[in-house]
């Protein structure tokens, strides 16, 4: 089992704000790790340690063997590491076919832009947005932002993808397009991470699942795990039932 992502005992603060304290997991390669806890957990927090925007005060970060801990985020692009962000911010003022060609080029492979226009269309294809390759991105929808968000980290050609909360404000027939391609997602062998709040999703997908609370890792294991602890159910589920009811209903 290769292990592709490495965090080690990673705590940051902010001024007088202890937002993570020790947090460690290994991430085996070709898993989805999902992310979950109450708001102001420390979740995006971690993606921002894990993406180097802003580096942890201890610990240390390995990705693909390599300490990346205070490395810049264009530095973990090009090492093959991608994400997406809560609050899309696609450049309104290029195509969505240009938005996704930005990823291709600063990605790992780093393409030129001949080649990164192919790379482009054939993402646009796989996420379902072909169709809008020549609009504004500013025009787009939500759903379709989000979308064109992923595409763009898609386009890049990671190793591993961040997921931060792409099914937040979509419609159920549009949540069950967005898991379908998560699930696509996997199985061309991206690992993915992914920070959601629809439990039944992150349930129903992910392989293990990691719950923050107050920046402190209180629980880490399977789905049937995680519904099952009782330190989750008190911090954020609530119910153990209802605990039980995400893991049936697919």
């Amino acid at each position: 089992m290769t292990i592709l992502l490495s965090v080690q005992g990673v705590s940051k603060r902010f001024g007088g704000l202890q937002a993570l304290t020790n947090v460690t997991f290994d991430l085996p390669q070709g898993q989805i790790l999902g992310l979950i806890g109450p708001n102001g957990a420390g979740k995006t927090t971690l993606f921002n340690a894990i993406n180097g925007v802003f580096p942890p005060e201890e610990g240390r970060i390995l990705f693909r063997e390599k300490d990346v801990t205070r490395a810049k985020p264009y530095e973990h692009a090009h090492l093959g590491m991608a994400r997406t962000h809560q609050i899309v911010q696609p450049l309104n003022d290029l195509t969505v076919r240009e938005n996704v060609m930005v990823g291709a080029c600063f990605g790992h492979e780093q393409h030129p832009l001949t080649h990164a226009a192919k790379i482009a269309d054939e993402v646009l294809e796989f996420v379902g947005l072909a169709a809008k390759a020549e609009q504004l991105a500013g025009s787009l929808n939500v759903t379709q932002k989000k979308r064109l968000e992923m595409a763009r980290a898609l386009a890049a050609r990671p190793y591993l993808l961040l997921l931060d909360e792409v099914l937040a404000g979509l419609n159920p027939s549009e949540i069950d397009g967005m898991i379908q391609t998560i699930l696509k997602i996997r199985e061309k062998g991206i690992t993915i991470i992914m920070i959601e709040h629809l439990m039944k999703a992150v349930m129903n997908v992910s392989d293990r699942i990691i719950v923050l609370d107050y920046g402190q890792q209180i629980a880490e294991g399977s789905p049937e795990e995680i519904a099952k602890n009782e330190k989750v159910i008190e911090a954020y589920l609530g119910d153990p039932k209802l605990a039980e009811q995400l893991l049936e209903e697919e």
